[in-house]
């Protein structure tokens, strides 16, 4: 019996050992002085500002005679300024509208049913990119010649005769559409990346939702902010555009700019600036509407309800 008793091991500390040795010291990690962030952020600052600042002190100091404003109070009546910002944001609208109206079925539907299609899309998106505007604009001018050349005995002739007109020319809300696809594109497959699509379009289906109910109910909801992000490049790219409306003859608010920079120095960089800042009025709106209110506090009502309902399981 003695035999099968287990022993406990041998635990005595050997001859010379200390075992009384203090623990080893815990390395804090080191905190990254905060003084690089404060000087990478301020020249950033300075980059935008400066130039910014330098603009409208231009605009309201004139050397000998002082301050004054009238290059921002005779902005208003300007010949042309409402019209060509008008004719800006009218065109901006209907290129964000016609961008997503192809871009946004043809992903999806490339989501859905054919993901091997997914690089040729992609290629065909990005395309624009490499072509330069002035290239564009020499084969949209091209292509209206054809109008007098050929079709002039043709119902299409007064198509082409609708597109080139001077109060809201769809010409340029066509090329407008050409250039802004790789922005669309990109901003919308990763709002689809991000998003379970096949699962919502089934579940939905299954429920027996329509396919433009399960589009416009379930899949465009989830790529709000997506279609946000879509809506602010492409309106920065319709409203800074001058090559392709300047070639092809038409006078939107960036080349109204231009035009008149030659003649009222000061008043076309107030113009400058004024249009930075409705760019930015603008984009901000299409920020809040991209972005849904989280951490709102819930209603007392299903606070009290919530705690009977624990009360009465518990």
């Amino acid at each position: 019996m003695a035999a099968m008793t287990p022993t406990a091991p041998d635990t005595a500390p050997e001859a010379g050992v200390r075992t009384d040795r203090p623990a080893a010291p815990v390395r804090k990690p080191r905190r990254r002085p905060r003084v690089w962030r404060g000087l990478v952020l301020g020249l950033g600052g300075a980059y935008f500002l400066v130039p910014l600042i330098a603009s409208f002190v231009f605009t309201v100091h004139t050397p000998g005679q002082g301050v004054s404003f009238a290059a921002y109070t005779e902005l208003l009546g300007a010949e042309g300024f409402l019209s060509s910002l008008t004719l800006s944001l009218g065109l901006a609208a209907a290129t964000i509208a016609l961008s997503l109206l192809l871009a946004v079925p043809a992903l999806v539907a490339v989501r859905i049913g054919a993901p091997r299609l997914r690089p040729v899309i992609e290629v065909l998106c990005t395309l624009p990119l490499v072509v330069p505007p002035i290239a564009l604009v020499t084969g949209v001018s091209t292509v209206l010649r054809w109008g007098p050349d050929h079709l002039a005995r043709t119902p299409l002739y007064q198509t082409f005769l609708a597109v080139q007109n001077e109060d809201f020319p769809v010409v340029l809300v066509l090329a407008y559409t050409v250039m802004a696809l790789p922005f669309v594109y990109r901003s919308l497959d990763a709002g689809l990346r991000a998003v379970d699509v096949p699962t919502l379009v089934e579940a939905a289906r299954n429920c027996g939702a329509s396919r433009t109910y399960v589009m416009v109910r379930v899949i465009l909801p989830n790529l709000r902010s997506s279609l946000a992000g879509a809506a602010f490049l492409t309106l920065a790219l319709v409203l800074g555009e001058f090559t392709v409306a300047s070639l092809l003859g038409f006078r939107p608010f960036a080349v109204w700019i231009v035009s008149i920079s030659g003649a009222q120095a000061r008043m076309s960089v107030a113009v400058s600036l004024l249009s930075l800042l409705v760019t930015w009025a603008l984009l901000l709106v299409l920020s809040r509407a991209g972005t849904t209110p989280t951490g709102a506090p819930a209603p007392r009502t299903s606070r009290r309800t919530s705690r009977r309902t624990f009360r009465k399981e518990s």
